[in-house]
């Protein structure tokens, strides 16, 4: 048993997943946004519903523009460099306020 090696990984298919799973996360960060639009047209406060679906679209454009620096970043080379606690912290502070502001719009 001590000749056999582990197989080697294939690195290639990782950054594939993860651009997919950046485009998932814009398409639902995109449905939220639309949905909490569309939520703050019927709010009965016009201007807090139109304050917080500025805040969520704000938030979705940020996010949109976090996840295409990550994909061009995955698409740039062999192996890419590894995602920036910056951008992560930032990445999921849109997403949780993308996600708050559509509750609250919601409920």
């Amino acid at each position: 048993m001590g000749g056999m090696t582990a197989p080697a990984r294939d690195a290639g298919l990782q950054p594939q997943r993860t651009r997919l799973a950046w485009r998932r996360t814009t398409l639902s960060g995109t449905v939220t946004a639309v949905l909490a639009i569309r939520a703050s047209v019927r709010a009965a406060g016009p201007l807090t519903g139109a304050v917080l679906a500025l805040l969520c679209c704000v938030c979705w454009l940020a996010l949109l523009a976090l996840a295409h620096l990550r994909i061009r970043t995955l698409a740039a080379g062999p192996v890419p460099p590894a995602l920036t606690p910056r951008l992560a912290w930032a990445a999921t502070g849109c997403a949780v306020a993308l996600a708050v502001c559509a509750a609250v719009l919601v409920t």
